[in-house]
């Protein structure tokens, strides 16, 4: 067995085995455990008590947290001419219509996020091969199809992300950077998890939340206690 390093020895005698940890403990401990030298990101993992192949267990949502993600996100808008200017103005990195319906169809997919209009989607829609598996295809339910591109784009570059359950009933998501300050990465911990409460489906039945872990790129999970957030 190879030795513990000191970084990992220290980190090791900080969490402890099989405890859970309230949400505000929680976010203090895992900027204490995190030794990168880069900023890392914060990530959470709320495991639900759903069937997500039933549709109506399904749990998918968008969050504007309140500090924000701690990253540069890159959005295209996908708009008519009358709707540049301001989607522009509001921040959209890429603006325009055809000729990236084009860029898409050749392979560039260098963005994080795609806003456009109702109107679009009959030219948006045939890209969803190239979109779909990469999660870049917009959807009025995550708002990034709406009339209102503008206000759109500012919610995204403020921090709106979206989440949805997958196959193992997992939601995961990246909720900000260890730079953020304890309490930072707390409010936008509970914001996320007071989110995914609101939307418990009716036909979820039992344990709504079973688990949930925040953890740091490469820091080890530290596990939160569901009974600790059941009231935010």
């Amino acid at each position: 067995m190879s030795k513990l390093t000191k970084n990992q020895k220290s980190v090791a005698d900080k969490v402890e085995a099989g405890k859970a940890y309230s949400l505000k403990e929680a976010s203090e401990l895992v900027k204490e455990i995190t030794t990168t030298k880069f900023d890392a990101s914060l990530d959470i993992d709320v495991r639900l008590g759903v069937d997500p192949r039933k549709a109506n267990q399904m749990v998918r949502g968008v969050v504007s947290l309140p500090n924000g993600t701690g990253k540069v996100t890159r959005v295209l808008c996908l708009c008519t001419p009358d709707a540049e200017a301001a989607a522009k103005e509001a921040g959209a990195d890429y603006v325009g219509l055809d000729e990236y319906i084009e860029k898409i169809k050749g392979g560039w997919t260098d963005v994080d996020v795609i806003i456009t209009m109702p109107s679009c989607m009959g030219k948006v829609g045939p890209l969803g091969r190239v979109l779909g598996p990469r999660g870049l295809m917009p959807n009025p339910k995550s708002g990034t199809v709406t009339m209102d591109v503008a206000t759109a784009v500012k919610e995204v570059k403020m921090g709106k992300i979206d989440f949805k359950v997958d196959k193992a009933g997992i939601i995961h998501s990246s909720i900000g950077k260890i730079s953020f300050t304890s309490e930072q990465i707390y409010q936008n911990a509970k914001e996320f998890i007071a989110t995914i409460i609101k939307l418990k489906p009716s036909a979820a039945k039992g344990t709504y939340i079973k688990s949930i872990f925040i953890s740091s790129t490469m820091s080890k999970g530290i596990k939160i206690d569901p009974k600790s957030v059941e009231k935010l």
